[in-house]
């Protein structure tokens, strides 16, 4: 399949993302990002990314929110924030166990 075929598709949707074809990609694009796909899949999704934008809009969002989690992930919280929490994790079980 060459590119020309590959992107010679227009949507009939324009930029409607609540297409039936785009719902499916939406899964396959999360996949994608984690590299969860084929080699095969791979390329017919960024195929569909390339010609929706739409899709690319969402591509690159859950591009950022995966990034920004895994940054956050590796950081530790201020010491008086997690004082603060095991604070209030303590009362809640006091409250749920009544004692």
């Amino acid at each position: 399949m060459n590119d020309e075929h590959a992107h010679s598709h227009e949507h009939a949707h324009g930029d409607d993302p609540t297409n039936a074809e785009c719902a499916d990609f939406l899964e396959r694009i999360v996949r994608l990002i984690d590299n969860e796909l084929e080699p095969g899949d791979c390329t017919i999704v960024r195929a569909h990314i390339d010609s929706c934008s739409p899709c690319l809009e969402r591509y690159d969002l859950q591009r950022t929110v995966k990034t920004l989690v895994a940054r956050s992930c590796g950081e530790t919280a201020p010491d008086d924030l997690r004082a603060r929490v095991r604070i209030q994790i303590q009362e809640i079980q006091v409250r749920i166990t009544g004692a």
